[in-house]
């Protein structure tokens, strides 16, 4: 399989977290509390460019500080401070490259993965051990295409609903 290197200068990457079954959404929210995640989350995407869709930027609630968001909706909205909507993945792909970007980070939500996913070279992946109801999913790995380059566990406590292992995976 070809990498997107040829295309991009940047690196392309997911930064999500998932049940054992999948899940990453539900009724429009997560359906966990994760306060060490979150931590993590901000921690690495923090000065970067993120990517989403629409329902995505909905469950938000509004621009994340620190990071330009990037929504991709077949309605794209009025451009706003630090929020710019896109037609395409490819476009808004495009614009985070044009401003110099090092790495970009896919957030979601279940249409925006399973369309990025031949795009990305790396996944910042929590693994929730949970098996929970859910409306949205996270599409399924196929762990060949894929090496494990980090990982840390989490336990759960006061700020964290379950159990979870942090993961950085690099495509083969």
């Amino acid at each position: 399989m070809l990498k997107h290197q040829w295309r991009y200068k940047m690196r392309i990457s997911f930064i999500v977290a998932k049940s054992e079954n999948n899940v990453i959404g539900r009724n429009n929210d997560l359906p966990w509390r994760l306060k060490e995640d979150l931590q993590n989350f901000k921690k690495i995407t923090l000065g970067h460019h993120i990517l989403m869709g629409r329902k995505t930027f909905e469950s938000i609630g509004k621009p994340l500080p620190g990071r330009m968001s990037l929504v991709v909706s077949s309605e794209p909205r009025a451009n706003a401070e630090n929020v710019f909507w896109f037609t395409s993945i490819f476009r808004a792909i495009k614009q985070a490259e044009r401003t110099g970007e090092t790495e970009l980070f896919i957030i979601g939500g279940e249409k925006i993965f399973k369309a990025a996913l031949p795009l990305v070279d790396r996944i910042y992946l929590t693994q929730v051990q949970a098996n929970v109801e859910g409306d949205v999913y996270f599409p399924q790995l196929s762990m060949k295409n894929w090496k494990l380059v980090s990982e840390q566990p989490f336990q759960k406590n006061e700020g964290n609903d379950f159990n979870f292992v942090f993961q950085v995976l690099d495509r083969r």
